[in-house]
């Protein structure tokens, strides 16, 4: 069983950054694929980025060349960086581990283990 916890979210006005963090806890993290997503009220869960192992980054057209997803897997954690946030951008963010490597990056049903979220408000 893998854990994961959610942190970083806040209030922030429109253009400015946030760090999301995810700390991941029960296995072996290193070798999951991790993902975020994120859910806005009255919306479906969307795909907002994906990294497989070290190197491999996907990312949704929406946050492209705005958002980063990076891990290090010393400390067990995913991080996304979010410059230049829009109010669209607002949502509670999930993050998400696949530890069986099949099925889409951009696919929530790809993803076994998921947090219980953190809210991201941005004001215009």
């Amino acid at each position: 069983q893998l854990q994961l916890v959610e942190s970083g979210g806040g209030l922030v006005q429109a253009g400015g950054s946030l760090r999301l963090s995810c700390a991941a806890s029960g296995r072996t993290y290193s070798t999951y694929r991790m993902g975020w997503f994120r859910q806005a009220p009255g919306k479906e869960r969307e795909f907002v980025a994906a990294i497989n192992g070290n190197v491999y980054t996907y990312y949704s057209d929406s946050v492209k060349g705005r958002f980063t997803i990076s891990r290090d897997n010393a400390k067990n954690t995913v991080y996304l960086q979010m410059n230049n946030l829009k109010s669209e951008d607002t949502a509670v963010y999930y993050c998400a581990a696949d530890g069986n490597g099949y099925g889409s990056s951009a696919r929530a049903s790809t993803y076994a283990y998921w947090g219980q979220g953190t809210q991201v408000t941005v004001s215009s």
